[in-house]
């Protein structure tokens, strides 16, 4: 686990009791309640660079960060997005990739922050890493999945219209069509209307009940 940085004000408090206060190492630390080690490495670090607190006092903390650690560590530290949170906005309607980097950038405008395709990349990186579900090998033509998906459409009258959705089980080649209502005339309407773009029919089919569970109705 990496250590945390320490503050800069902190850092003058350092300089300032050792070179001014003259005070040790140890009443330092307890003062400051931190550790001895930490003491002595921002001292050592504030030798390397030769700074007493003469010349510290006058620098501001920016200034102070630069002198002691080379490039700001703020200004080369990327901001790491919170990729749990990703993956569970992800479920709700609506929500894409794009959309929550837009706001991991929005939230962190004064850092750096990941481009769009390297927070692609480390989110799918971490998704990997969730439990995984069984792999589903597909047959041509085997099995043709159809249901009503995704959100409403509103149309030019004002009604919304209802997307029927079709899919081949092995290639993902997609069909989709907008019905007035989700009723049975206008299911097997839309049906009808996929096998004809497929130009066949699957073995079988497979579509959801009124509880939401998979049913298998060969064609």
């Amino acid at each position: 686990m990496p250590q945390q940085r320490m503050d800069i004000r902190m850092i003058k408090d350092i300089l300032r009791l050792k070179h001014q206060g003259a005070r040790s190492h140890e009443a330092i630390a307890r003062s400051l309640c931190i550790s001895k080690g930490v003491v002595a490495k921002y001292l050592r670090l504030a030798g390397a660079a030769g700074l007493d607190w003469q010349a510290t006092a006058d620098l501001d903390e920016a200034s102070l960060e630069r002198r002691l650690l080379g490039r700001s560590v703020a200004q080369s530290r990327v901001v790491e997005p919170d990729f749990a949170r990703v993956h569970i906005e992800l479920h709700r309607k609506g929500v894409t990739l794009m959309l929550l980097w837009q706001e991991y950038r929005a939230a962190h405008e004064a850092q750096r922050t990941w481009a769009y395709t390297q927070f692609c990349g480390h989110y799918k990186s971490f998704a990997k890493g969730l439990k995984r579900s069984m792999r589903q090998h597909r047959r041509a033509g085997e099995k043709l999945f159809i249901d009503y998906a995704g959100a409403t459409l509103e149309l030019a009258d004002g009604t919304r219209a209802q997307i029927f959705v079709a899919a081949m089980g092995a290639s993902s080649y997609t069909f989709a069509w907008a019905t007035v209502d989700q009723s049975m005339r206008s299911w097997l309407g839309a049906t009808a209307r996929a096998l004809t773009f497929y130009g066949g029919c699957p073995q079988e089919s497979r579509a959801r009940d009124s509880c939401g569970n998979q049913q298998d109705r060969i064609m």
